[in-house]
């Protein structure tokens, strides 16, 4: 884009204000980590009924070898669109400084509007088996280089960068650093937002609310699990977290899309887990209108 081109961009957005990228009382999407098992086998048909079930748009856990569940960008965008399925945003932990020029144009070629790092990239990510407890290896100043150095190149394409947490960014470090704050701090937020996955925020005893105020405008995206009383992962609504509560604030979050997700669904099917979370996303968007 040419930079005379790119100010005009920049002028009639902010003429215009901010809007979300979907109708946050209307449509509703699903992490389709949720059923990565089933979409092993015959994607085609997982999604069919991802939009039979109702969801509006999916956030996508399956980029592999330049495919999306085996298909080409191409491929997976036009049949999305014969599904009526919008392709929201893309979880690609394989991004590197190396790759991200054809990562970035997958995206954009598949459809997505966003593209996530799910975790600390290039191999910073770490997790003990023993203590089933995650973490990082690197700095975080190397983090924040990296976002921001792939999140302008994504701008450049038309594509929105988010970092998605877990629960060890919530925690404080040995130097008393918490990752989640450092990242919005040091990140340019032309380029870097945030995705926040409530059920792991929540396990590391989070200040949720206290994390959307101090950081308002960055939050675009809500990942939305529940949790049961022994803290294991529930379908929407059928665990403790208040997330209406938290909803009254995604004005001030910034947050423009929310995604349905359960990495372990237990003794229920995943299929069925999906079904469940729908309705439960669906009684989070009535309690919008209560509000007016």
């Amino acid at each position: 884009m040419k930079l005379s081109n790119l100010f005009i961009l920049l002028f009639l957005l902010s003429a215009c204000g901010t809007s979300s990228t979907v109708e946050l009382d209307d449509d509703l999407g699903l992490m389709l980590y949720t059923i990565r098992e089933e979409m092993k086998e015959n994607p085609k048909e997982k999604l069919n009924r991802v939009a039979e079930i109702g969801y509006d748009y999916v956030e996508s856990a399956g980029y592999e070898n330049g495919l999306y569940y085996g298909m080409t960008p191409t491929d997976f965008h036009d049949y999305m669109k014969s599904i009526d399925l919008d392709p929201m945003s893309s979880h690609q932990g394989s991004l590197t400084y190396e790759n991200a020029d054809q990562e970035i144009a997958d995206a954009v070629a598949a459809g997505f509007k966003f593209v996530v790092i799910p975790v600390p990239p290039m191999g910073m990510y770490t997790y003990n088996f023993e203590t089933r407890t995650m973490g990082m290896k690197g700095s975080p100043e190397e983090l924040v280089a990296f976002l921001n150095t792939v999140g302008e190149k994504a701008a450049n394409a038309g594509l929105s960068l988010l970092y998605h947490n877990h629960d060890f960014e919530f925690k404080p470090n040995e130097e008393g650093l918490v990752l989640a704050e450092y990242i919005l701090e040091n990140t340019d937020p032309r380029y870097v937002n945030f995705q926040l996955d409530l059920y792991w925020a929540t396990v590391a005893g989070a200040d949720i609310k206290g994390f959307i105020n101090k950081n308002q405008g960055r939050i675009k995206a809500f990942h939305v699990k529940d949790m049961k009383e022994d803290g294991s992962m529930a379908p929407v609504g059928q665990g403790k977290i208040d997330f209406v509560d938290i909803f009254t604030l995604r004005d001030q979050a910034g947050l423009e899309f929310f995604v349905a997700e359960q990495d372990y669904t237990g003794e229920i099917s995943t299929m069925e887990a999906i079904v469940i979370s729908h309705k439960g996303l669906e009684l989070i968007a009535e309690s919008f209108d209560s509000e007016d």
